[in-house]
């Protein structure tokens, strides 16, 4: 184990909580709603608005707004969802929580995110054998947009929907739209974790453009209970009358984390600004380094939430695991994003073996998470650079 005290280590990712966002906080707990109450509805409003998206719905993680997402677009036994390999586990499960079947699509070797061409090959052969998916989760990995033009095309053509798992990436955009208006797809998944861009503890959120997927996935989050009167079957009892009419779930976010992500979204901009710059800095000072940096195309604006190193293992001494290991001893508390979903031995079971999405192999054998995030100064930065360089060299 690393001899380094735990205050000098520099983790892959951490929040940022300021007076603000604790005094929000606080004064959710002085109130009397402290869930149910009113600073959920101006959160889901507040994301919509930012997004450009005309509805939010706000869930207690990414992977029940995951859930509710597959559940209000109606997947379910039988039914196919296709997803990346290069990402968390939730973005695969959340189909078969429905009761579908999950298959993926490799990524491309530059952005590690679905690749389009894969996807459009894989469709192709999938019609020809009627099996293709209900619905496509693109996973916008470490912050970038996936290519959802060419995604939406193929989606509009073969007739799956899209729900964008935006985890990573809220602050950032496509063709100069922000990721989660739902231009390219039906809709779209933010996570609030604490190390993403903005934190609301544990938390997530829906966002759409269409009405009756926002009735579902309002309803599904908690409880598949209503009191919506053109909802009700048959006529209400009184004032305190509601009814269960769908099989839902406890997924609800709390006024508590509410009023934190609202204080959070205040900063976004200048939270993803300052990832750009580290990340900036990052690319000047590795580049004469045995290693590929994250590559950023052109039509995207990454959130960065998180900056990956790929090492050139032909070109230096030491192995994969060698290479992290020295880190972590030094206190650079690295990580790596993702084991490929189907290698771990839940989905092996299913059938999935080696070899099945050799990018995504390609990527897991030399990927590196290096710590990024708003409150990494100029002189931590320059220990990792340091230490990278020393262990490469």
């Amino acid at each position: 184990m690393s001899a380094i005290p735990y205050s000098e280590m520099i983790p892959y990712g951490r929040q940022t909580i300021s007076e603000q966002d604790i005094a929000a906080v606080v004064d959710v707990l002085k109130s009397i709603w402290l869930t149910q109450g009113p600073s959920v509805e101006r959160f889901e409003q507040a994301v919509a608005d930012y997004v450009g998206a005309r509805f939010g719905v706000a869930t207690n993680s990414a992977t029940s707004a995951l859930h509710i997402a597959c559940r209000a677009a109606g997947l379910g036994p039988g039914d196919i969802l296709w997803t990346s390999p290069n990402t968390f586990v939730a973005s695969a499960n959340c189909g078969l929580y429905c009761g579908a079947s999950v298959d993926f699509v490799d990524i491309d070797p530059h952005t590690y995110n679905m690749c389009a061409e894969k996807l459009e090959e894989k469709l192709v052969s999938a019609e020809k054998d009627g099996k293709l998916p209900k619905i496509v989760i693109p996973v916008h990995f470490a912050g970038q947009s996936c290519d959802m033009g060419r995604i939406s095309a193929l989606g509009k053509k073969y007739g799956f929907i899209i729900i964008e798992d935006a985890s990573h990436a809220i602050g950032g955009s496509y063709k100069d739209t922000k990721v989660g208006s739902c231009t390219y797809s039906d809709m779209t998944v933010f996570s609030f974790h604490p190390v993403k861009i903005i934190t609301t503890g544990e938390g997530g959120m829906v966002v759409t453009n269409d009405e009756q997927l926002h009735e579902k996935l309002v309803l599904l989050h908690s409880h598949g209970i209503t009191r919506a009167p053109h909802l009700l079957q048959g006529e209400s009892d009184g004032p305190w009358y509601y009814q269960q009419i769908d099989l839902g779930y406890n997924y609800r976010m709390t006024d508590i984390q509410a009023a934190l992500g609202l204080s959070q979204l205040q900063r976004i901009d200048e939270f993803v600004q300052r990832r750009h710059y580290l990340a900036e800095r990052y690319d000047r000072l590795l580049k004469d380094l045995p290693l590929d940096l994250p590559w950023q195309h052109p039509e995207s604006y990454s959130a960065f939430h998180l900056y990956v190193i790929c090492l050139k293992l032909e070109k230096i001494k030491k192995t994969h695991l060698q290479v992290f290991e020295e880190l972590r001893e030094a206190g650079i508390i690295v990580n790596l994003h993702y084991i490929p979903v189907y290698a771990h031995p839940y989905y092996q079971k299913m059938g999935f073996a080696k070899g099945y999405c050799p990018a995504t192999e390609g990527y897991y054998a030399r990927a590196i998470s290096i710590p990024l995030y708003f409150g990494l100064s100029d002189e931590k930065q320059d220990r990792v650079v340091k230490l990278l360089t020393e262990i490469l060299l």
